[in-house]
């Protein structure tokens, strides 16, 4: 934590941050305004937003099982640490689809975010492009494609406290100052599917990421209890994405004014799966509106899909149960990860989503054969607090955190060290997690 032992590495060091945090206190009585502990996180956002808010980002299908699978699969993975090892640098560094970026950490796509925050969209865009990681932008966004990606370049354009703007190389060289995926739910009316992918391009999204687990909501018994689907109710959040489409506007604007519903019940979660057959098609398309740009599947959870994936022309997956949201009951994604990673890890980029916390937790699912990890519920749960500077907070946090464990645990490279290092990981199969409350009494 001594800034002057810190000699330039490959990364930036991220660990600072907790020595930021504790000076702040010591020096100027500074204290942070909500915990960064996932368990008290997700409980204070219960006084930050309304019933709408805390049920539509933490409800879980069925009786949460799926959920809980997700984290009760990390508990049983244990890093191996190792002593006298010169990690005075990290490099966390890692290639994602032609992008160089500086930590293994993506924001993942979560819609209608202006239910955490009046800017929605725009302030994890930002903070993304701050950071100069990954930002993926949910079909069922909140605000315009445009303008989530005129945000996200706002943020790479702000200077960090060495001031110096961290920017990573792109695609043969190009611009990448924050890599931008496009995360789309594919209704049945092409023309409109190709619509929302030429203006992804446009804005600089250059990964088109297709979620096939979600053709329609999974039965969530505490959105139920509220009726808790935003988009059907006057003068609804959700629609942004479909009301500045120029092709749905044009054959469903008349019908969205009478019927909120229109863009998510035809557009995004329609109620009638396509099945593989339909893939090919839609990855001809990307290709030819993106000049070759990499295809992902999002939802991926077995070898056996993964391999087809592979066949039908993906370069790359998203291993993920929608973070328990969808199959009530179903295997824990991390659970899954390892057997995947056999099948298609030499062949595929493999992104790990469903579940991470921790620092640790990014950790573990690199060592078990993820490229790359998404976060989806910790981002959501700071901007609740506090919009830009809470997210911030939060990933700022997270970063330090992966940081720390990488220099404390005696692992230098991410990738050269941790990727698929059977070595740094032990499985326990008996053990039961501690409970949210479990940490208050140690």
């Amino acid at each position: 934590m001594d800034p002057t032992n810190k000699p330039k590495g490959p990364s930036p060091h991220y660990s600072l941050y907790q020595r930021e945090v504790f000076r702040a206190g010591g020096e100027k009585g500074q204290l942070p305004s909500f915990s960064v502990h996932p368990d008290e996180l997700v409980e204070s956002t219960k006084k930050t937003l309304n019933n709408r808010g805390y049920f539509y980002a933490n409800s879980n299908a069925g009786l949460g099982w799926t959920d809980k699978a997700n984290r009760d699969a990390f508990f049983r993975w244990r890093i191996v640490p190792r002593m006298l090892r010169d990690t005075n640098t990290r490099d966390l560094t890692t290639e994602l689809f032609g992008h160089r970026i500086p930590a293994p950490i993506l924001f993942a796509p979560i819609g209608i975010n202006k239910l955490y925050s009046p800017l929605g969209e725009l302030v994890p865009a930002k903070i993304a492009g701050e950071l100069g990681i990954p930002y993926c932008l949910s079909t069922a966004a909140s605000q315009p494609i445009e303008d989530v990606a005129k945000a996200n370049e706002e943020g790479a354009s702000i200077k960090n406290e060495s001031n110096t703007v961290h920017r990573y190389d792109g695609p043969n060289g190009g611009n990448a100052t924050s890599p931008r995926f496009f995360q789309l739910y594919m209704g049945h009316d092409d023309e409109i599917t190709i619509s929302l992918l030429e203006r992804a391009w446009k804005s600089g999204f250059d990964v088109c990421m297709l979620t096939v687990d979600t053709w329609q909501l999974g039965w969530r018994p505490t959105d139920i209890n509220i009726a808790n689907y935003v988009f059907y109710y006057p003068g609804a959040v959700g629609n942004e994405i479909g009301q500045s489409d120029p092709v749905f506007m044009k054959k469903h604007g008349g019908e969205l004014e009478k019927d909120s519903g229109k863009w998510i019940d035809s557009s995004v979660w329609h109620g009638k799966a396509h099945t593989w057959e339909k893939i090919p098609w839609l990855i001809k398309e990307w290709k030819r509106i993106s000049n070759g740009r990499p295809f992902v599947i999002k939802g991926i959870q077995c070898a056996e899909d993964a391999i087809k994936a592979y066949e039908v022309g993906c370069e790359g997956i998203v291993v993920t149960n929608h973070a328990g949201r969808q199959v009530d009951g179903a295997v824990g994604s991390l659970e899954v990860l390892p057997e995947i990673a056999e099948a298609v890890g030499d062949k595929m980029t493999i992104i790990f989503d469903s579940g991470i916390r921790t620092g640790s937790d990014v950790f573990k699912a690199i060592a078990l054969g993820a490229h790359a990890v998404q976060v989806g519920r910790l981002y959501v749960w700071g901007m609740s607090h506090e919009g830009e500077a809470g997210c911030r907070h939060v990933m700022k946090s997270l970063l330090a955190d992966l940081d720390i464990t990488m220099t404390v645990g005696g692992y230098r490279s991410i990738t050269k060290d941790v990727h698929r290092n059977k070595k740094a990981l032990r499985y326990n199969p008996s053990g039961v997690p501690p409970g949210p409350d479990e940490h208050a009494k140690l």
